[in-house]
């Protein structure tokens, strides 16, 4: 059955998400026919239609691009993969696990055991989805020698003694009880291949809702409407997935009926568009951390006395204004505002320019030079950095502010540098912990690696109780809000928009979940 002893607070209580951040550069690449204008909302309702093709701008990630499903890590490839596989489970609009390819989960009463059943659900070329390809798919991710991006979330399987018990039917044996392992189902990347799948890039099958057509890494992708899915066959008969870097060219094209979808624009092209009838606009309220990220195990940043001081000298009520035209709100170097197990009991850090001085003057920082790096891969990077630069200044620090490319923004900042701007969007926040703060994270920008945060992490997985789950996770948060790498500033919206033709698009789904960019669900009017 269903765990819900853990289920977070409803929506309207956290709205953050994004993570998977976009990236990339080039021009858009068109394909297909022309789109219309209408004058429905983008959000409208009336009867689904069937057929067309949807055309989808998002920045993406250059050459280097996959469709293998198990490294998707931008926005661009979480989209293209939504559409071909499916996970297990996957966060609804409130983040707790929903069933997807599980049809149930039950656990024993110890929480080490898990049992598995699975829906009735086909790939691409006829086979059914079985409990090894579950398996198969999931000691892939778990390989040590490859760096998947859920293999930290899987980490509590024992893999080994985990079982296919049936054809649809498995047992999960853990490492250690796990009270709320549906989310481990859900984690991002944990898609479901076919046993002994390798390559993607070239014909891959899924059980998702489309079916591959093509693929030109860093241009197009397209697939096709899969009649038997399990969940029922696409209103549409095409999705295509089209690479436009700069915010600028997605509007352009979505103004010109070039495409029907164009994945986050700024809020002052939103504010500029909002109301004039050519576009409809999304708003997802808060719904993108957004920070600086300090690399803690080199210096400056491996004094800790140096990472509250810049803690110190931001101005985050400014940063907000500023870098996202005030379509957000603060931050407390914290993830997960309004998420389940928040430590929102903490007081608001604000500015402390003198303060800030005098921790840089213990650890002998006193004329500390430091660059930061940004990009224009996502909004409002280029704005932070200039402000967070003249803010530094008051303090007696000089930030170099180095724009780096899009391409290859993320991947460049996860190891290299010392400071960064950086974003995440919706997970619990067990799951931002597990993907990012541990000392096997695959996504550890911070570096952030301790033993002893790494055990509580275990120990809040292990704790039955809720309300001792949620004391162990305020004490790793109270930590991480002292000493920790990333200075989280602010909760930005999320906007996307689309074209007065589009119906169906999700309105209260943060990206990373369920809803969001699922275009099974989108059609034509």
């Amino acid at each position: 059955m269903h765990d819900d002893t853990t289920r977070p607070l409803p929506f309207p209580a956290l709205r953050r998400r994004g993570f998977l951040a976009a990236t990339g550069a080039g021009t858009l690449a068109l394909a297909g026919c022309g789109g219309g204008s209408g004058s429905d909302d983008g959000g409208g309702g009336g009867s689904p239609k069937k057929g067309g093709r949807l055309r989808a701008a998002f920045a993406g990630g250059g050459a280097s691009e996959t469709l293998d499903p198990h490294l998707a890590n931008l926005f661009a490839d979480v989209a293209r993969a939504k559409a071909l596989f499916d996970k297990l489970a996957d966060y609804g609009a409130d983040l707790s696990a929903q069933p997807r390819l599980a049809e149930k989960w039950e656990p024993d009463k110890a929480l080490d055991r898990w049992r598995i059943t699975l829906r009735e659900a086909t790939f691409h070329d006829g086979r059914p989805v079985t409990a090894r390809d579950v398996l198969y798919s999931y000691r892939r991710i778990a390989d040590p020698k490859r760096a998947f991006r859920a293999k930290a979330s899987l980490e509590p399987i024992d893999l080994d003694a985990s079982r296919a018990t049936g054809a649809r039917s498995l047992e999960f044996v853990l490492k250690r009880p796990t009270a709320e392992f549906p989310n481990v189902l859900a984690a991002f990347g944990a898609y479901i291949v076919p046993e002994g799948a390798t390559g993607f890039d070239t014909a891959p099958v899924g059980s998702g809702p489309f079916r591959f057509v093509s693929f030109t890494p860093g241009r197009s992708a397209v697939f096709r409407r899969y009649d038997d899915y399990w969940e029922g066959a696409p209103h549409l008969d095409e999705v295509e997935f089209l690479v436009a870097n700069e915010e600028s060219a997605r509007i352009n094209a979505l103004l010109g009926g070039q495409i029907e979808y164009a994945h986050e624009l700024n809020p002052t092209t939103a504010r500029a568009h909002e109301n004039e009838g050519r576009i409809g606009i999304v708003r997802l309220r808060g719904s993108a951390m957004q920070a600086f990220c300090m690399k803690t195990d080199r210096p400056p940043f491996d004094d800790p006395r140096v990472r509250r001081a810049f803690f110190l000298i931001a101005d985050r009520r400014e940063l907000v204004e500023g870098a996202l035209s005030g379509a957000g709100e603060v931050g407390n170097d914290l993830f997960g505002k309004g998420y389940e197990y928040y430590a929102g009991g903490l007081p608001q850090r604000e500015q402390d320019l003198g303060r800030a001085r005098a921790l840089l003057r213990q650890a002998g920082a006193e004329d500390l030079r430091v660059t930061l790096d940004t990009s224009p891969v996502a909004a409002g990077f280029t704005e932070a950095a200039g402000i967070f630069r003249d803010q530094a200044k008051k303090a007696g620090v000089t930030v170099e502010v180095r724009t780096g490319s899009k391409d290859s923004y993320w991947s460049d900042i996860l190891d290299n540098g010392t400071l960064c701007c950086y974003r995440s969007g919706a997970m619990p926040i067990e799951a931002h912990l597990s993907q990012r703060l541990l000392t096997d994270s695959s996504t550890n920008a911070t570096q952030w690696r301790h033993k002893d945060f790494d055990a509580l992490y275990q120990q809040a997985q292990s704790t039955r109780d809720r309300t001792g789950r949620a004391a162990v996770y305020e004490r790793m948060q109270r930590r991480l809000h002292a000493e920790g790498g990333f200075l989280m500033w602010g909760f930005a919206d999320w906007i996307i928009g689309t074209a007065r033709t589009v119906r169906g698009v999700g309105t209260e789904a943060p990206a990373n979940t369920l809803d969001w960019a699922r275009f099974d669900k989108v059609w034509l009017a």
